[in-house]
């Protein structure tokens, strides 16, 4: 064992120590082979009705909860009498294309019928790494579970191509985790975490507790998929912890197929949490002020200034002026009157946008601009402040 890598310790945290009780938004990933029956290709109800309760009795105790549901191309292909073995890349998008309704409509019927509101978000990875694209997208899950409903999000399979014969939503899900600054990930997988070998083949396989670093040992130990539906394996289960833990966002392997496997996870089964070493906030605060050249400048009055130092977000009212050119989404110096940089933050408008609003009011940037954008400039969770700023 490398010491401060891994663990092969039991689990010894209890229920309320978990990093899933503590957390205050949480992302679920459901594989295929755990919607789909293998026999008939239908889904499972009996095993996602209790899936629908465990998110229920997570957003009862107050969590926020994201659902990235795979199983659109298994269900899909059974209706359209595809047969059995690898898809030529039109027929998974033909399938995708059949299999979603049908999808959303199982979870649209659980959930609505206990009163909650479900949203579907079809997503690429494209979408969650460009930068315009993912700032809609983590626009549209704010607004939503601000308004209280539950988004399911699918890879948008009937566009992708790569993504598709990849067949990756452990990554896309660790991408909608870093994207709604998520504390937690679950990824429900058909086995129960991560072991030093493919335990179906090595008896002497141990199993990992806790990883605290991905090293390239871990890397290693990844493997592939062994279910008929399931496209991905626990290589990208890695792939998708390094985004993770990057993030702040604590992730967790575990088994899928028993009933409840959410709320097993609480109540100590089994699994394996690779562990980040900050908060998604504090992990994103310092790529923002690790960022070696911002996009452009604001310059701030004293009152802007001493809102940022009582840790308040930067209005436009507040802003004396710009300097350079800047899109949506880039990271912006913040300056006093006399130059000094005071802070560094992700700017919610363009240059051009800013210029316009900058000395007014927040309710009056819909006039100006002609349409509703953020009420801040810059958000207070997307600034950081300079050492010299701080006193």
């Amino acid at each position: 064992m490398i010491r401060g890598t891994y663990s092969f310790r039991m689990p010894t945290r209890s229920p309320m120590d978990s990093p899933l009780a503590r957390a205050r938004r949480v992302v679920v990933k459901v594989g295929s082979a755990l919607l789909v029956e293998a026999a008939t290709g239908r889904i499972n109800r009996t095993w996602l009705e209790t899936l629908v309760e465990d998110l229920l009795w997570m957003r009862a105790r107050g969590q926020q909860v994201i659902l990235v549901s795979s199983g659109a191309i298994a269900l899909g292909r059974r209706q359209l009498s595809l047969a059995k073995g690898p898809l030529r890349l039109e027929e998974s998008q033909a399938a995708a294309a059949v299999g979603q309704i049908r999808l959303a409509h199982a979870y649209k019927e659980l959930l609505e019928g206990r009163q909650v509101t479900v949203a579907q978000v079809l997503l690429t990875l494209e979408d969650s790494e460009r930068r315009r694209r993912y700032l809609n997208a983590r626009a549209t899950l704010e607004t939503l579970l601000s308004l209280g409903a539950l988004p399911v999000i699918n890879e948008n399979d009937t566009v992708a191509t790569a993504e598709i014969r990849y067949g990756d939503n452990d990554r896309l899900a660790a991408r909608v985790a870093q994207m709604a600054g998520a504390d937690c990930l679950i990824l429900l997988s058909d086995v129960d975490g991560l072991y030093t070998g493919d335990p179906h083949r090595d008896p002497d396989a141990k199993f990992i507790e806790e990883v605290s670093q991905i090293t390239p040992e871990i890397e290693a130990m990844g493997g592939r998929s062994a279910s008929e539906f399931g496209s991905g394996g626990m290589t990208t289960k890695l792939l998708a912890a390094r985004i993770a833990v990057a993030a702040g966002c604590h992730m967790c392997i575990a088994a899928g197929h028993p009933l409840h496997p959410v709320r097993r996870v609480q109540e100590g089964a089994r699994c394996t949490w690779f562990l980040p070493s900050a908060t998604p906030i504090a992990a994103r605060k310092q790529w923002i002020a690790g960022t070696l050249r911002p996009a452009g400048a604001v310059t701030i009055d004293p009152g802007a200034l001493h809102a940022l130092r009582a840790g308040r977000s930067l209005l436009p009212a507040g802003v004396t002026g710009t300097r350079g050119q800047f899109e949506r989404g880039d990271t912006v110096s913040v300056l006093t009157g006399e130059g000094a940089e005071v802070a560094r933050g992700i700017i919610a408008y363009s240059d051009a946008d800013a210029a316009k609003i900058i000395g007014r009011q927040s309710a009056e940037i819909g006039d100006i601009l002609g349409f509703r954008g953020r009420d801040e400039l810059i958000h207070r969770d997307d600034l950081v402040l300079m050492q010299a700023a701080r006193t």
